[in-house]
């Protein structure tokens, strides 16, 4: 039963971060902006608009819950791999490449972008 309840909430974490990625939190979605005509029914200038904002706070739950302790569980794994393979890479002539791969791009991903911000549009709207 212990087994069943832990499959069904890594499920459940799976579904939500898929819903987080492909259902953006808009805020015109919510009510907010355009005239009683645009609600719901936002104009593309809208969408794009609130998209460029910057990530909602669903957003940022959801990676400050979820995607950021994926991420650091895949930066360890990815750390761990590394050094079992360093031997191979070295001897292929790809050890900065496996390092960034591996190690530096899921550490940055974890530790350097804004909360919230894993789509390349709002780090963009994050820097200007």
């Amino acid at each position: 039963m212990d087994m069943f309840s832990r499959a069904t909430g890594a499920w459940f974490l799976i579904a939500l971060l898929v819903l987080a990625t492909v259902l953006p939190a808009n805020r015109v979605w919510a009510g907010e902006g355009g005239t009683a005509e645009t609600r719901g029914h936002a104009a593309s200038s809208q969408i794009a608009a609130n998209h460029l904002a910057g990530p909602g706070p669903v957003e940022m739950i959801i990676d400050g819950l979820v995607v950021r302790p994926l991420s650091l569980v895949m930066t360890v794994l990815g750390t761990v791999a590394f050094v079992a393979t360093v031997p191979f890479s070295a001897l292929g002539g790809n050890v900065g490449q496996a390092a960034e791969t591996l190690v530096v791009g899921p550490a940055a991903y974890t530790f350097t972008r804004c909360l919230g911000c894993w789509r390349p549009h709002y780090e963009e709207a994050a820097e200007g």
